[in-house]
């Protein structure tokens, strides 16, 4: 089975470990099209060339890198006709550009199209988005969908082809592993409470500062934000209002491989995301990472956060402060919850969450497809 995928996430090493997951299942022939590098508003993030077992990853440039709905591969044509793929598999929603690009390639190669969709918003785009949508979905044969209201979203829209929930990517278990139960964060006496992603508004970091200053714990605690974003200045003006300035270490961007040794210094890791008019967390790929680490979670109700976590951590009501201080404060003072938290989470990952299980999922659909 020959499938060319165009995905610029891959450009993170950690993800790339599905690749070499897909790569081991029978008959598969993959190559995967990266671009050098990403932009966002957290910067510009190289290829990181990790994980390249058993598959081939091919760097092409990148036309207006950074917009999401509308850059391109300049070069896509070309590698289409040179690896002749029976299934192109372009990791975009089927809003933008670049999965117009591809779907209008693999149509003229004769290749089967699959195409990837976080939006769990019944969103409706203006002229040309609108266009290269429906023409998307009209020429999508198979879609994979992030979450259940993504599923719900393209049915909205008239997809009536084959849908498959699996998340993008999941995490390797040999990587993002407890540490050593004689290494504990706890021993050296404050209390790590973890916070990793964007420093924007709907996830909420705010109200985690907002909850912090009430908390108590033998040996005091520490709240580690792992990330960059535009509400960075804002929220270390609050930390010092608050009162809470010398607990809060914000530590920037962290390389993906080196973020499982970081979550494995924690001892809880909150998603505390707000969904706005406009987003809903879709996902949340830090609970993954954190539960298969063995620490527990506590996450919103927003979104998938409460689908993703199952019985492994603690919910609480999205945007309500006082009962996020609860939770933590519950999961400070009972190291047996904490325990018996980790165990889940870590469960429920090898259950559901391992790159190998998204791979065999991601294959399946290729297999339906063709």
């Amino acid at each position: 089975m020959r499938v060319l995928m165009v995905s610029k996430a891959c450009v993170v090493g950690t993800y790339q470990t599905k690749l070499e997951e897909l790569a081991r299942l029978p008959d598969m022939d993959l190559t995967v099209v990266v671009p050098s590098s990403w932009r966002d508003e957290r910067g510009e993030l190289a290829l990181e060339r990790v994980h390249t077992e058993g598959y081939n990853l091919v760097q092409t440039p990148i036309a207006l890198n950074g917009h999401f709905h509308l850059h391109f591969y300049p070069r896509l044509g070309a590698l289409v006709r040179r690896f002749s793929p029976q299934v192109l598999h372009v990791d975009e929603e089927p809003y933008n550009l670049a999965a117009f690009q591809a779907i209008r390639l693999a149509r003229r190669a004769g290749a089967r199209t699959i195409t990837f969709t976080w939006q769990n918003l019944l969103r409706r785009y203006p002229p040309p988005f609108s266009w290269i949508e429906a023409y998307n979905l009209r020429h999508t044969d198979h879609a994979l969908v992030g979450n259940r209201d993504a599923a719900a979203v393209l049915r909205a829209k008239g997809f009536a082809g084959p849908v498959t929930m699996v998340p993008q990517f999941g995490v390797d278990p040999a990587v993002f592993c407890p540490r050593e139960a004689s290494h504990s964060v706890r021993g050296e006496g404050a209390f790590g409470i973890g916070y990793v992603g964007r420093l924007v508004e709907e996830k909420g970091v705010e109200m985690l500062l907002r909850a912090a200053p009430d908390l108590s714990a033998e040996g005091g605690w520490r709240l580690h934000l792992i990330g960059s974003g535009p509400l960075e200045r804002h929220l270390r003006r609050l930390a010092v209002e608050l009162g809470i300035g010398d607990r809060v270490h914000f530590e920037g961007q962290v390389v993906s491989t080196e973020m499982p040794a970081r979550l494995r210094l924690l001892d809880a890791l909150i998603l505390p995301s707000r969904t706005r008019p406009n987003w809903k967390e879709q996902f949340g790929r830090v609970l993954v990472e954190a539960m298969a680490s063995g620490v527990p979670v506590i996450g919103s109700d927003s979104g998938e956060i409460p689908h993703v976590i199952g019985d492994a951590g603690l919910i609480f009501p999205e945007g309500n402060v006082e009962a996020l201080r609860h939770q933590l404060a519950r999961l400070m003072a009972d190291a047996d919850l904490r325990a018996a938290l980790a165990a889940r989470g870590r469960a429920r990952v090898l259950a559901h969450y391992t790159q190998a299980r998204i791979a065999e999922a991601t294959y399946a659909a290729y297999q339906q497809t063709l």
